[in-house]
């Protein structure tokens, strides 16, 4: 009796369990778009109010203030917002719109191309500027109340209700107040207000030298051109300029720089009588951080200089110390990895703040005293990301953060405290946290949830592997769902593997994405490495690619490759690659060096011949193509067409002003002209990425491909 019971019960309990597997619901290409549920916990507009201890949050239709003690306070309902806004003569609204703290009681927030004040005390609306969505570059000051922006090639301000012309050049080729430089070194954009915002600095640069490229706009009824101008590795380029501005004098001055230069990383001083540059030359060996009057544009003095026969890469601006105007930090790589070293405005080292082999990935800040640094940092680990501080005096670094994975913090003004936004690929897909800068965890501000919990999903794993030089090299594998150990998978790698990127991170699913998750959950390894010349790993690491792209790249690649033979329930006939931009420039690569391993690829908007792309980024890691025609040679994929074997299909975007669709479109005209079959599509006006639900549209095309195939 007692045996026939225990069969029953066990039974029973094998049931049970059998069907609490099979209620898991299956992850879907689509659940990203259509389904909000599989998102992780977010707490709308947290921020911290300008020197306080207080912060601000949306929730449940109010904005509320929470003291770090834990008092709430409701600012505002929705209700009362709305209202509001019907007195000032605006549309009610049914939701916050994003709101920035100007001051303790005003926030700022922009409608209907207008920029409006808001005081939070006394309800009241008012106009502050102008503030044209349209413009490609635009910059509030908030001292001054003055907006400066960018309408096609010119500049303007908008100051006390009226509009200023900054420059008003006819010539399209004269751009002002727009990044420069195809915004690489640290360049993000082309408009610098002065401290204090009386004076206002920006980019001019001259187009004249550079090619015109088509674009082909379908749209029309017959289609028409959209040109762009695109400075082609070895061709003509720009020459920039940096202006100063003064709004109460209506007058310009030119600092006085080589034409030659890339000039990046621009900093006014505190006192607003200084701009410092950190100027470039087109070969990207020899660095000058210069300083400038900015009352007349004269040059003064060459504060530092570095120099390396593979590239100098300045990333940052200059930190000048609170309340200080001649001492700085200056972020620097010139020992191997990217650290912080405090100088004076003449150009004396005090001394080095932080060393050793990581790097910082953030400036923070100094407290009030400047007796300490905060700053993010790899120096737990390559994959992670934590909150560091570093005294002055002692050079002594504290940790602040404590549980592994990737941690975006914001501290607040007086820096005595901070909110932690933590990620991590074991557990925990995102949870908001408050401390102290001494490192002690206050509260939990929203707690953990796993919102794939009830999703049949892989197993995720990160790990190492060794390269032929002994280097670590970091790997994620994704487990199809319902792993059997006794089964054959196919696999699918996904690669990037260019610079400043990195794949394989300690954050939800380990970096990997819906995408990936779902390959996985569809039955495929899906498997990802960070190769040498992909980025946070110090500058060795970085810059073996110098003048070979793609060698040691596919060198190591293929040290994961080999790792995936050697696992017994992987299908070694059965090995796929996708990827994007240098991915696809990899994929592609991999397809055809390697096409005895790989049987399918997608390569998406693929770099197939260095010639083909920009100047600032191709000349850095390829130098000419006439200074290093046989590293040209050998990574142009037009000359490898006949060595490709498995499926391939390219997908590019037709209006992609990146890699433009001249790359892809040269390989299937090779492809033709070789007889070899290839497959081919187009995302008609969209550029470099597929974005939207289109982009499920792509993902969809992309399954299916290796669906079929592998």
């Amino acid at each position: 009796m007692n045996i026939l019971r225990s069969f029953f019960l066990f039974t029973f309990i094998g049931l049970l369990g059998m069907n609490i597997y099979a209620q898991k619901q299956e992850l879907k290409l689509s659940d990203p778009y259509t389904n909000p549920a599989v998102y992780p916990v977010y707490m709308s507009q947290l921020q911290w109010i300008p020197s306080s201890d207080d912060y601000s949050v949306v929730e449940d239709g109010k904005l509320k203030k929470v003291s770090v003690k834990g008092k709430e306070t409701t600012l505002i309902e929705i209700a009362t917002l709305s209202s509001d806004f019907e007195k000032a003569g605006l549309k009610p609204v049914k939701r916050f719109p994003s709101l920035s703290w100007e001051d303790a009681s005003n926030m700022t927030f922009v409608k209907a191309d207008t920029l409006y004040e808001y005081n939070i005390t006394n309800h009241e609306i008012k106009k502050i500027s102008y503030y044209p969505s349209s413009s490609d570059v635009i910059k509030y000051e908030k001292n001054t109340k003055q907006v400066a922006y960018t309408r096609e090639n010119n500049l303007y301000i908008y100051s006390k209700g009226k509009e200023i012309a900054v420059t008003s050049e006819e010539d399209k080729n004269i751009v002002s107040g727009q990044t420069v430089s195809r915004s690489e070194y640290g360049i993000t954009h082309g408009i610098f207000w002065s401290p204090k915002g009386n004076l206002l600095a920006y980019y001019q640069k001259d187009e004249s030298n550079v090619s015109d490229y088509p674009l082909v706009n379908i749209d029309t009824r017959v289609a028409t051109l959209k040109d762009i101008k695109y400075p082609m590795a070895g061709m003509g380029t720009e020459i920039v300029k940096l202006h100063v501005y003064n709004p109460k004098t209506a007058k310009t001055v030119v600092l006085d720089t080589d034409d030659k230069m890339y000039l990046t990383n621009i900093t006014w001083s505190p006192d607003e009588k200084y701009i410092f540059i950190q100027v470039l030359n087109r070969a990207t060996d020899h660095m000058w951080l210069n300083k400038y009057d900015a009352t007349n544009g004269k040059f003064l003095k060459t504060l530092l200089e570095e120099t390396n026969d593979k590239w100098v890469e300045p990333q940052n601006p200059l930190y000048f110390l609170n309340g200080v105007n001649n001492k700085f930090v200056y972020l620097s790589q010139k020992d191997g990895y990217m650290h912080a070293y405090l100088y004076d405005t003449e150009g004396k080292l005090i001394k080095q703040l932080t060393k050793g082999e990581w790097i910082i990935t953030e400036y923070l800040g100094f407290n009030d005293k400047n007796t300490e640094m905060y700053f993010m940092s790899t120096k737990e680990s390559p994959i992670q990301r934590h909150l560091y501080k570093v005294n002055v005096k002692s050079g002594k670094i504290t940790k602040l953060t404590d549980i592994h994975g990737t941690h975006r913090v914001e501290l607040n003004d007086n820096k005595k405290f901070f909110t932690d936004v933590l990620s991590n690929y074991t557990d925990i897909a995102r949870e908001y946290r408050l401390y102290n800068t001494k490192g002690k965890m206050l509260k939990v501000l929203k707690e953990n949830k796993s919102p794939l919990k009830d999703f049949n999903i892989g197993e995720t794993s990160i790990s190492t592997l060794k390269a032929d030089d002994g280097t670590d090299l970091y790997y994620r594998l994704i487990k199809p769902a319902n792993f059997d150990s006794t089964k054959k998978y196919p696999v699918l790698v996904y690669v990037y593997g260019g610079p400043h990127a990195q794949m394989v991170n300690d954050t939800w699913m380990g970096g990997s994405g819906f995408f990936l998750q779902t390959m996985a959950a569809k039955g495929y390894v899906v498997f990802t490495l960070d190769n040498r010349g992909s980025g946070n790993r110090g500058f060795k690491f970085e810059s073996i690619i110098h003048r070979q792209l793609g060698v040691t790249e596919m060198k190591d690649q293929m040290v994961g490759v080999d790792y995936l033979k050697s696992l017994p329930y992987v299908d070694t006939t059965r090995i796929g690659v996708d990827g994007w931009s240098f991915g696809g420039f990899m994929t592609t690569s991999l397809m055809t060096d390697h096409a005895e391993t790989f049987k399918v690829g997608v390569a998406g908007g693929p770099v197939i011949d260095w010639k083909y792309y920009e100047v600032m980024y191709g000349e850095r890691y390829m130098d000419t193509p006439e200074e290093n025609p046989e590293g040209y040679k050998n990574a142009s994929l037009l000359n490898k067409v006949d060595e490709l074997q498995g499926h391939l299909m390219l997908i590019h975007g037709t209006m992609d002003p990146t890699v433009v669709w001249q790359h892809s479109l040269l390989f299937i005209k090779e492809c033709v002209k070789q007889q070899k079959p290839i497959d081919y599509f187009v995302y008609p006006d969209h550029e470099h990425n597929v974005r939207g639900m289109d982009r499920l549209h792509l993902e969809t095309k992309i399954a299916r491909y290796f669906d079929d195939f592998l």
